[in-house]
Protein backbone atom coordinates (compact mmCIF):
# COMPACT_ATOMS: atom_id res chain seq x y z
CA UNK A 1 0.00 0.00 0.00
CA UNK A 2 1.28 3.35 -0.61
CA UNK A 3 2.21 5.38 2.04
CA UNK A 4 0.78 9.31 2.91
CA UNK A 5 3.31 11.48 1.25
CA UNK A 6 4.34 14.35 4.05
CA UNK A 7 3.37 18.04 3.01
CA UNK A 8 6.49 20.10 1.99
CA UNK A 9 6.88 23.35 3.61
CA UNK A 10 8.03 26.11 1.53
CA UNK A 11 11.80 25.42 0.48
CA UNK A 12 11.13 21.79 0.65
CA UNK A 13 9.91 19.12 -1.51
CA UNK A 14 8.49 15.49 -1.26
CA UNK A 15 10.26 12.66 -2.70
CA UNK A 16 7.00 10.90 -3.71
CA UNK A 17 7.25 13.85 -6.40
CA UNK A 18 10.41 12.60 -7.38
CA UNK A 19 10.48 10.49 -10.70
CA UNK A 20 10.87 6.58 -11.84
CA UNK A 21 12.99 5.99 -13.58
CA UNK A 22 15.32 8.48 -11.47
CA UNK A 23 16.89 11.20 -12.79
CA UNK A 24 20.46 12.62 -12.34
CA UNK A 25 21.27 16.45 -11.60
CA UNK A 26 23.85 18.72 -11.04
CA UNK A 27 23.46 20.44 -8.21
CA UNK A 28 25.68 23.01 -6.22
CA UNK A 29 25.99 22.09 -2.99
CA UNK A 30 28.57 21.37 -0.41
CA UNK A 31 29.25 18.44 0.75
CA UNK A 32 31.69 17.03 3.24
CA UNK A 33 32.66 13.48 4.56
CA UNK A 34 35.11 12.85 7.65
CA UNK A 35 36.01 10.08 9.18
CA UNK A 36 38.27 9.82 12.19
CA UNK A 37 39.01 13.52 11.58
CA UNK A 38 40.29 12.90 7.95
CA UNK A 39 38.07 14.56 5.18
CA UNK A 40 37.38 11.68 2.81
CA UNK A 41 35.52 13.37 0.54
CA UNK A 42 34.77 16.92 0.05
CA UNK A 43 32.76 19.30 -3.05
CA UNK A 44 30.78 21.90 -4.31
CA UNK A 45 29.46 19.50 -7.20
CA UNK A 46 27.72 16.68 -6.67
CA UNK A 47 25.52 15.01 -8.40
CA UNK A 48 22.05 13.38 -6.76
CA UNK A 49 20.14 10.82 -8.35
CA UNK A 50 16.55 11.32 -7.74
CA UNK A 51 13.94 8.66 -6.74
CA UNK A 52 10.24 8.14 -5.99
CA UNK A 53 9.99 7.26 -2.01
CA UNK A 54 13.71 7.51 -2.17
CA UNK A 55 16.09 10.51 -0.39
CA UNK A 56 18.84 12.16 -2.64
CA UNK A 57 21.49 9.70 -3.44
CA UNK A 58 24.80 12.04 -3.73
CA UNK A 59 27.60 11.07 -5.93
CA UNK A 60 30.91 12.83 -5.57
CA UNK A 61 34.07 13.67 -8.66
CA UNK A 62 36.27 11.01 -7.74
CA UNK A 63 38.88 14.05 -7.86
CA UNK A 64 37.20 15.34 -4.78
CA UNK A 65 37.61 12.22 -2.98
CA UNK A 66 40.71 11.36 -1.29
CA UNK A 67 41.35 8.09 -3.45
CA UNK A 68 44.29 6.39 -0.86
CA UNK A 69 41.63 5.89 1.48
CA UNK A 70 39.89 3.21 -0.71
CA UNK A 71 39.99 -0.41 -0.99
CA UNK A 72 38.11 -2.31 -3.80
CA UNK A 73 36.05 -4.52 -2.64
CA UNK A 74 34.72 -7.92 -3.88
CA UNK A 75 30.90 -6.72 -3.70
CA UNK A 76 28.79 -5.85 -6.68
CA UNK A 77 25.43 -5.32 -7.03
CA UNK A 78 23.19 -4.37 -10.06
CA UNK A 79 20.60 -1.31 -10.46
CA UNK A 80 17.94 -1.77 -13.01
CA UNK A 81 18.37 1.80 -14.40
CA UNK A 82 22.41 3.00 -13.49
CA UNK A 83 23.76 -0.71 -13.80
CA UNK A 84 26.66 -2.53 -12.56
CA UNK A 85 28.15 -1.23 -9.16
CA UNK A 86 31.48 -2.14 -7.50
CA UNK A 87 31.59 -0.88 -3.88
CA UNK A 88 35.13 0.06 -1.83
CA UNK A 89 36.02 -0.71 1.64
CA UNK A 90 36.83 3.10 3.31
CA UNK A 91 40.13 2.67 5.43
CA UNK A 92 41.50 5.90 7.44
CA UNK A 93 44.20 4.29 10.34
CA UNK A 94 42.72 1.17 11.82
CA UNK A 95 39.42 1.57 10.81
CA UNK A 96 38.03 -0.05 8.12
CA UNK A 97 34.28 0.57 7.13
CA UNK A 98 33.41 -2.53 4.74
CA UNK A 99 31.80 -1.38 1.12
CA UNK A 100 30.72 1.92 2.09
CA UNK A 101 31.20 3.66 -0.73
CA UNK A 102 30.01 2.71 -4.54
CA UNK A 103 30.32 3.84 -7.92
CA UNK A 104 29.53 2.57 -11.58
CA UNK A 105 32.31 1.97 -14.03
CA UNK A 106 30.38 1.54 -16.82
CA UNK A 107 27.08 2.91 -16.29
CA UNK A 108 23.50 2.83 -18.65
CA UNK A 109 23.70 5.81 -20.52
CA UNK A 110 21.38 8.16 -18.63
CA UNK A 111 23.64 7.63 -15.95
CA UNK A 112 26.86 8.42 -18.08
CA UNK A 113 27.57 11.78 -16.46
CA UNK A 114 28.57 9.52 -12.84
CA UNK A 115 31.05 7.39 -14.60
CA UNK A 116 33.36 6.57 -12.00
CA UNK A 117 32.10 9.08 -9.11
CA UNK A 118 31.86 8.24 -5.56
CA UNK A 119 28.47 7.66 -3.47
CA UNK A 120 28.44 6.98 0.32
CA UNK A 121 26.41 5.32 2.93
CA UNK A 122 26.10 8.28 5.25
CA UNK A 123 25.61 5.77 8.38
CA UNK A 124 29.52 4.18 9.30
CA UNK A 125 31.08 8.05 8.34
CA UNK A 126 31.72 10.42 11.35
CA UNK A 127 30.39 13.11 9.54
CA UNK A 128 28.14 13.73 6.78
CA UNK A 129 27.11 17.16 5.57
CA UNK A 130 25.43 18.79 3.14
CA UNK A 131 25.87 23.00 3.57
CA UNK A 132 26.56 22.36 6.83
CA UNK A 133 23.65 20.35 7.99
CA UNK A 134 24.51 17.06 8.91
CA UNK A 135 22.32 14.54 7.27
CA UNK A 136 20.34 11.48 8.44
CA UNK A 137 21.32 8.40 6.49
CA UNK A 138 17.88 6.71 4.40
CA UNK A 139 16.83 3.79 7.10
CA UNK A 140 18.04 -0.01 6.50
CA UNK A 141 20.95 -0.44 4.93
CA UNK A 142 20.34 -1.40 1.25
CA UNK A 143 20.03 2.52 -0.59
CA UNK A 144 22.50 5.24 0.14
CA UNK A 145 20.22 8.22 0.18
CA UNK A 146 20.70 11.17 2.63
CA UNK A 147 17.95 12.64 4.33
CA UNK A 148 18.65 16.83 4.91
CA UNK A 149 15.53 19.35 6.17
CA UNK A 150 15.07 20.16 2.56
CA UNK A 151 13.08 16.80 1.73
CA UNK A 152 10.04 15.15 2.80
CA UNK A 153 9.20 11.77 2.92
CA UNK A 154 8.02 8.97 4.05
CA UNK A 155 10.97 7.31 3.06
CA UNK A 156 11.47 4.00 1.33
CA UNK A 157 13.91 1.68 2.99
CA UNK A 158 12.65 0.92 6.47
CA UNK A 159 10.75 -2.19 7.69
CA UNK A 160 7.25 -2.51 5.86
CA UNK A 161 8.61 -0.46 2.66
CA UNK A 162 9.69 -3.11 0.21
CA UNK A 163 6.18 -2.64 -1.71
CA UNK A 164 6.38 0.71 -2.35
Amino acid sequence: MRPQPGRPDSGQESVWAYPRPPVLEMAKHHVRIVVNGQVVAETDRPALVKETSHPPVYFIPPEDVNGELFRPSKKSSFCEWKGQAIYYDVVVGDRVLKEAAFSYPSPNKRFEPVRNWISFYAGPMDEVTVNGEQVIPQEGGFYSGWITKDIVGPFKGGPGTSGW
